[in-house]
């Protein structure tokens, strides 16, 4: 079931506020968590009820696990091996469903053998449930899960709204708000402020998203059939893309915030204008920030960190991202993402030691240290995208190739008329711009103006609402989020007229917009 149906919007999600809100007139907290839970399994096997089985048995598993990890807390050598134990297991689950056909490919392609796949359909959501099953095991080692009961697991586990794409929530974050004497109970101001972000969230994705979408399939798929693009073909298709990913992923962030706080909870932050960053470090902490944060706790850290010296810091760093990549999807073309990745991190990191070693930093005349940092930052992100999104390692080649030589740069007849005139030597091809009639650019490249102006000068959705979703407090109209770019005091959401107007147009146009299913994009990771 995705957010952006019909189905979920008009029938899943009454029903569960409904039913939430009448039990929640008897003020029976246990009544609550249970209806939460039981919804939240009805949504993860609605898709296939197969799915759900597993989703259980991976719970009573790693359950199970964790209560003879506390078990065993003063017996430190039991409980590591069962900690690494119990690990190894959830590795084998993903290992086995994600990646079994990609390991049999390559070992064919080494040994020249014949070995056929297995049909292996990849369960949702496996990649984040299993993340926060290690995660919660090795808290459990940390001795930072307390307390541990079944039905608080399996609410942790299993809440719906960050099921199947994130974010990645901890056991002590979701139990302490659980335990709170305000937990699960209804709020005015939650219920205003979370429909209003899942609203927006929803936005993005169909409006925006989707709509860019089409660009982007058109280069990409034109590759994968063989078609050399043009310079400019393979520049607006991969920014299509880029564009694409971001408000897919933001809306799906805005909308599992969105519906946490419906039903009481504060979910983490996940998403916070990455394309503003300064530098790949500064990327990371943007985008993902929860499997940012995971992949630097429970990988980077254990591998060693920075405690021995510069080059283990940089080949830890770079092993993380390349796992990270992988984490995405079995295909070399993630291992490439994650390499470069880890690449970009291990230079930002070499360049900040060196501007820390010269104690100054680089002037460049005229030009602004801050937004030449940006436009760096951004357009290696979207070189990485292109094997990110790619069918193959020749498709990202291909595309590279269109991006970064002059090879296939044609012009418009009527600059190359210019350029005959005024420089008649020059030699530039014939045939256009856009010489493979792939789609009308012309559209498509106003709309990427569009949402690079929405992504670079407007505030995001935090800023927007002016609140913190993972404050100890919370409050709507309390401080904007550090961080992020031009805000306009008059975008800053508050409960008004002016607001309800807006948000009424803008679920009108949700509505006309909700023709057909479009999956998230990191559904299927």
């Amino acid at each position: 079931m995705l957010f952006s149906t019909y189905t979920f919007i008009f029938v899943f999600l009454p029903v569960v506020f409904i039913g939430y809100a009448i039990l929640s007139f008897f003020d029976v907290k246990l009544s609550r968590k249970i209806w939460l839970i039981i919804a939240s399994l009805f949504f993860y096997g609605y898709w296939d009820v197969h799915y759900l089985f597993l989703l259980m048995a991976s719970a009573f598993f790693n359950y199970y696990i964790g209560c003879c990890l506390l078990k065993l807390k003063h017996n430190q050598t039991h409980q590591k091996k069962l900690l690494i134990f119990g690990v190894v297991c959830n590795l084998l689950l993903i290992g086995y469903f994600k990646y079994f056909n990609f390991m049999v490919d390559n070992l064919n392609d080494i040994f020249e053998t014949g070995v056929g796949n297995l049909d292996i359909i990849l369960p949702l959501g496996i990649s984040f449930f299993t993340f926060q099953n290690i995660a919660y095991l090795v808290d459990v080692k940390r001795n930072k899960v307390l307390n541990n009961h079944f039905l608080d697991y399996l609410f942790f586990l299993s809440f719906f709204p960050q099921l199947i794409a994130g974010p990645i929530v901890h056991h002590a974050d979701i139990m302490k708000q659980i335990n709170s004497k305000l937990s699960l109970k209804l709020s005015l101001k939650k219920i205003s402020v979370g429909l209003s972000v899942f609203l927006l969230g929803l936005f993005k994705k169909l409006a925006l998203a989707d709509s860019i979408s089409v660009y982007a399939d058109l280069s990409f798929n034109a590759v994968h059939e063989g078609v050399i693009l043009s310079f400019w073909e393979a520049w607006c298709g991969v920014l299509a893309y880029t564009f694409q990913l971001y408000f897919d992923f933001s809306g799906y962030s805005d909308m599992a915030i969105g519906l946490g706080l419906i039903f009481g909870l504060r979910l983490p932050i996940n998403f916070f204008s990455p394309y503003k960053a300064e530098n790949i470090i500064d990327f990371w902490r943007r985008w993902h920030m929860t499997l940012s944060a995971f992949l630097r706790d429970y990988l980077y850290i254990p591998l060693g960190g920075n405690r021995n010296g510069f080059i283990s810091r940089y080949r830890n760093l770079f092993i993380t991202m390349l796992l990270g990549g992988l984490w995405h999807g079995a295909s070399w073309t993630f291992v490439l993402w994650g390499g470069l990745h880890g690449l970009y991190l291990c230079l930002n990191h070499i360049f900040r030691n060196l501007l820390s070693i010269s104690g100054r930093y680089v002037r460049l005349g005229v030009f602004d240290n801050r937004l030449l940092f940006q436009g760096i930052t951004f357009l290696s992100v979207v070189t990485a995208w292109v094997p990110f999104r790619a069918e193959s390692l020749s498709d990202t080649m291909s595309l590279w190739t269109s991006m970064f030589t002059l090879d296939y740069f044609g012009l418009s007849q009527s600059v190359l008329n210019l350029i005959n005139i005024y420089f008649p030597g020059m030699e530039f091809k014939q045939v256009g711009m856009f010489y493979n009639g792939l789609g009308d650019w012309s559209y498509g490249c106003m709309q990427i103006i569009l949402l690079s102006s929405i992504v670079f000068f407007l505030p995001n959705s935090i800023q927007l609402m002016r609140f913190q979703v993972n404050l100890t407090n919370f409050k709507p109209g309390g401080m904007v989020s550090p961080g992020g770019g031009f805000i306009v005091r008059n975008l800053i959401w508050s409960p008004s007229t002016f607001w309800a107007f807006i948000y009424a147009g803008i679920f009108l146009a949700i509505i006309m917009l909700l023709s057909q299913e479009s999956p998230f994009i990191y559904f299927q990771f």
